[in-house]
C-alpha cells in the first residue's frame, strides 16, 4: 500500500506528482490560508503560545533530525532522543529521514513516526483548538508553522545566493544573519557545508545559533555527549583568506615562470 502511494503519478504543471507531493502541498496551503486569519485572531496568550511552539518545535527539527540524526554531531539518551523527534514531528516538515538514516528504519518509534507523523500535528491542532479556540489554533499551529516553513525553504535558496562565505566549501553556501537568527542557527550555512560534523553552527560568538546553545546545556548537565565540533587546525585548513592567499601565490609562481619563458632563462 505505502509503495503504492508514492508510485502512483499524474502530471500537472509540467511536472509529476504523487500522494505524497500532492498532500504536501495541501497542507503548506491549508496552513497559509489558516494564517491569514491571525490579524482577526488575536491574543496575547496564543501570540505567546507560537512564541513557545516557534521555539521547542523548531529547535527540535535542527537538534534532532539535522544534527543528530543526519550529522552524528552528538548522542543523547534514548528517552531525550525520542522526544525531539516527536516534537519535531509537529513542524509539518515530515519524520525522522528514514531514508536519509538507514538505521532507523530498524527502530520502532522512527517506524511509527514514519508512519503516523501528519496524524500527530493534526492531533496537535486539535488540542491547541480544544484549549484556546481559533485564536490559539491560528497562531499556534498556522503561524508558528509557516513562518518556520519559510525560515527552512530559505536555507536551501537564500544561504546559497545572499551572506558571506568564511569557508573554502567549493560551492555557493553562505552565512545569512537573517535566516540564523529565524532558523535558530541553521543560517550559518558556509560554517556547515564547513563542517557538517559540528554540533555547533555559529562557530563565533556573534553568530546567534540557539539551537547549539541547548545542546551546550544539555552537554553541560551531561546529557548529550560525544558532542563534534571542528578543531583550529580543521578550521585552519578550510579558511577562505587562506586558501586565497594560496591561489594568488600559484598565479603569482605561474606569471613569473611564464615571463621568464618568455624571455628565454628557462
Amino acid at each position: 500500500m505505502g509503495e503504492w502511494i508514492t508510485q502512483w503519478r499524474v502530471e500537472f504543471l509540467g511536472r509529476e506528482w504523487n500522494f505524497v507531493d500532492i498532500g504536501s502541498v495541501a497542507v503548506v496551503f491549508s496552513l497559509h490560508c489558516l494564517t491569514l486569519l491571525a490579524p482577526f485572531h488575536f491574543n496575547w496568550p496564543a501570540f505567546w503560545v507560537a512564541v513557545a511552539l516557534y521555539f521547542v518545535v523548531g529547535v527540535s527539527v535542527n537538534l534532532s533530525y539535522h544534527r543528530q540524526l543526519s550529522h552524528r554531531s552528538f548522542k543523547l539518551p534514548k528517552w531525550l532522543e525520542y522526544f525531539f523527534a516527536y516534537c519535531g514531528v509537529l513542524s509539518f516538515q515530515y519524520d525522522a529521514r528514514l531514508k536519509n538514516v538507514g538505521d532507523l528504519k530498524r527502530d520502532p518509534f522512527y517506524r511509527f513516526l514514519h508512519y503516523t507523523y501528519p496524524l500527530h500535528a493534526i492531533s496537535f491542532g486539535v488540542l491547541l483548538y480544544a484549549v484556546g479556540g481559533l485564536p490559539f489554533l491560528v497562531w499556534g499551529l498556522g503561524v508558528r508553522s509557516v513562518i518556520f516553513l519559510h525560515a527552512t525553504f530559505g536555507i536551501n535558496s537564500i544561504c546559497h545566493t545572499w551572506g558571506q562565505q568564511v569557508w573554502n566549501t567549493g560551492d555557493l553556501s553562505r552565512n545569512n544573519w537573517l535566516i540564523g537568527l529565524m532558523a535558530h542557527g541553521e543560517g550559518w550555512h558556509n560554517n556547515h557545508h564547513a563542517f557538517e560534523y559540528s554540533a555547533r553552527h555559529g562557530l563565533e560568538w556573534w553568530e546567534i545559533d540557539v539551537t547549539w546553545y541547548v545542546i551546550r546545556f544539555l552537554q553541560i548537565i551531561g546529557l548529550a555527549t560525544e558532542v563534534k565540533l571542528p578543531t583550529e587546525t580543521q578550521k585552519k585548513r578550510k579558511a577562505l583568506f587562506i586558501s586565497n592567499n594560496l591561489n594568488n601565490k600559484i598565479s603569482e609562481l605561474e606569471e613569473k615562470l611564464e615571463t621568464e619563458i618568455n624571455n628565454g632563462k628557462i
